[in-house]
């Protein structure tokens, strides 16, 4: 079996040739994206959210999962990288992108409201995370990537990653797996 993805969504390569154009170097893997499509996926008419747009590029598979009666809030506070997304994906009534701090998002959002997390930044996995997780629905997903070791970590960023995954595992209202895969995913669900 082949760890290729063959099918890529709407607009992909136009946003990933304007993430490069731009210099934008943090992006999510074609394997984490076939991943977010397919949990979506199993998720009809839901409430998704998306921290750390960046350039749209984990957004369009987001997008490529979602049915069309779900939705999608997708949060970045990088105006430039944000409108690269919204050129192509802005059109798409199931999206509603702000461009704010993601601390900013979670605070305002309803307890027990969301279906499904992506969190790809720091707020929600490494500060504000206990609000994060309150948004959660029962049997609602919340996962997140650069787990492994990453080239671009800043000194000590192990030690915070660590903290992370043990504070995930001990939490008796969630069953998480992690994924030796990709860039590193942690997948829990909310009991």
């Amino acid at each position: 079996m082949q760890d290729k993805v063959t099918k890529y969504p709407k607009y992909f390569y136009e946003i990933m040739q304007q993430t490069k154009q731009a210099g934008f170097d943090q992006l999510s893997d074609d394997k984490l994206g076939s991943l977010l499509t397919t949990l979506v996926a199993s998720k009809p008419n839901s409430k998704i959210l998306e921290l750390g747009t960046g350039s749209g590029l984990s957004t369009v598979w987001l997008l490529a999962g979602m049915d069309n009666n779900s939705t999608l809030q997708t949060v970045d506070n990088d105006e430039n990288l944000v409108n690269i997304a919204k050129q192509y994906l802005q059109d798409d009534k199931r999206v509603e992108f702000f461009i704010e701090n993601g601390e900013d998002l979670i605070l305002r959002t309803e307890p027990n409201s969301i279906d499904f997390i992506f969190a790809d930044t720091w707020p929600g996995k490494y500060n504000y995370l206990e609000e994060l997780l309150n948004l959660l629905k029962g049997g609602g997903i919340y996962l997140i990537d650069d787990m492994l070791p990453q080239e671009n970590w800043p000194e000590g960023h192990n030690i915070k990653a660590d903290n992370l995954i043990q504070y995930l595992e001990n939490r008796e209202d969630f069953n998480c797996v992690k994924l030796n895969w990709s860039t590193g995913i942690i997948i829990c669900t909310k009991k």
